[in-house]
């Protein structure tokens, strides 16, 4: 059966060239990449190439502002504690409330640890408002984290501003740029941003590599201690393989940064082709700047997990939002923070495209969705009902 990928927002098929990059790591060049000796020192030699390659995507000014991490996990968690500890002084953070959980979830913890935290609200297009903002900050903040793109619905935010904001203040300001790299260009090095995070398996490299970027300069606290790696900012043995192909990721994510506007005008195609075909749908941040890649779309009256469960079985996969929350029964928290109607928000699924899907993918899913979505609506109740309304009303007016 043929399969249509379309959860790229989860993870990404590893791209065949980093899996080629990958290899001799693993049997031909396994040295430790911090020995002294000349057989590890070529190793340490190539990681340097891959951290130059992640700040040239990343535009940063220096390649040390880059420390390997094991994940966006990390690189979120690695900022917020080093921001916190940085400056003991100062024990308030501010954030949005549709950040992704490993920044929502260790904010909840500082909180539970004597921390303030003010969790900005997004209006119904899924947008902060910088005006929040600028009220939320104070001179006892600690740090300003906004995510570059939400992982849900795309919507991209200004960050620019948000960082300006933050730095007039006397604030660190960190961004989870995980989704955004490589979809977007980014330009560090003509940026008030003080750390971003990026994740390798969001853009084509493996699961279990990240990164974190620190403007030289800023303060900074290791998160893991312990040897002296990563110029004594993140202990343990370099992971060699997996850097690699980061590394080469990255360089990939350059040379297909001109393919940004043939995928966004796939997600438009499978957005119109859907919103024209099927009733009752509303499009989650339409109405925002979004990532080409992202159309988080919702179904009024019917539940997302189950047109996820026909897709599947006609080989379609993506998402009813997170992957990192999946498997909850209650909406996506990004969906209850936009306000989403709760008969929406049940029935939202998130299609997130990449370079690899096709003009025949989107065909695909718009000949198969359709009849789906009808099908589960003939058994709902709430259609039903809501079909029942509709005509009394309309017999009512004549």
């Amino acid at each position: 059966m043929k399969t249509v990928y379309l959860d790229n927002n989860a993870t990404t098929k590893t791209a065949p060239e980093v899996v080629e990059a990958m290899l001799p790591y693993f049997t031909e060049k396994y040295g430790n990449a911090s020995s002294m000796h000349t057989f590890g020192g070529a190793v340490g030699h190539d990681v340097e190439a891959a951290r130059k390659s992640v700040a040239a995507l990343l535009g940063a000014a220096h390649a040390d502002e880059i420390i390997f991490t094991s994940c966006g996990s990390e690189s979120d968690n690695t900022a917020l504690f080093s921001a916190v500890r940085s400056y003991p002084g100062k024990r308030h953070i501010v954030t949005t409330r549709v950040e992704h959980p490993a920044v929502l979830n260790t904010c909840k913890y500082l909180q539970s640890q004597g921390y303030g935290v003010t969790y900005l609200p997004v209006d119904g297009n899924g947008m902060i408002s910088l005006q929040d903002l600028e009220a939320a900050v104070t001179a006892h903040t600690a740090l300003v984290s906004v995510m570059m793109a939400n992982n849900e619905t795309g919507v991209v935010f200004p960050v620019e501003e948000a960082a300006r904001i933050a730095k007039s203040r006397g604030a660190l300001f960190h961004t989870d740029a995980v989704q955004t790299a490589g979809k977007l260009p980014i330009d560090l090095k003509n940026s008030r941003i003080d750390m971003l995070s990026i994740s390798g398996h969001k853009l084509h490299a493996p699961k279990g590599i990240g990164a974190l970027y620190v403007r030289r300069g800023t303060r900074f606290v290791p998160f893991l201690i312990g040897g002296h790696q990563e110029h004594s900012r993140r202990a343990g043995t370099e992971n060699v393989p997996y850097i690699i192909g980061l590394g080469k990721a990255c360089e990939l994510a350059r040379a297909h940064m001109s393919e940004t506007g043939r995928i966004a005008a796939l997600r438009d195609r499978l957005e119109h082709g859907i919103t024209a075909a099927v009733p009752n749908v509303r499009v989650n941040g339409g109405g925002s700047p979004r990532l080409p890649t992202t159309l988080n779309i919702s179904f009024e009256f019917i539940e997302g997990e189950a047109i996820l469960l026909h897709l599947s079985d006609l080989g379609i996969a993506a998402s009813s939002g997170s992957a990192c929350t999946s498997g909850s029964l209650e909406p996506s928290h990004v969906l209850r923070a936009m306000g989403v109607p709760f008969t929406f928000a049940h029935g939202s699924i998130r299609f997130s495209l990449s370079v690899y899907n096709t003009g025949s993918d989107i065909d695909f899913v718009l000949a198969e969705l359709p009849p789906v979505i009808m099908k589960l609506r003939a058994m709902s109740p709430f259609w039903h009902e809501a079909q029942g309304k509709a005509c009394r009303a309309g017999a009512e007016s004549l």
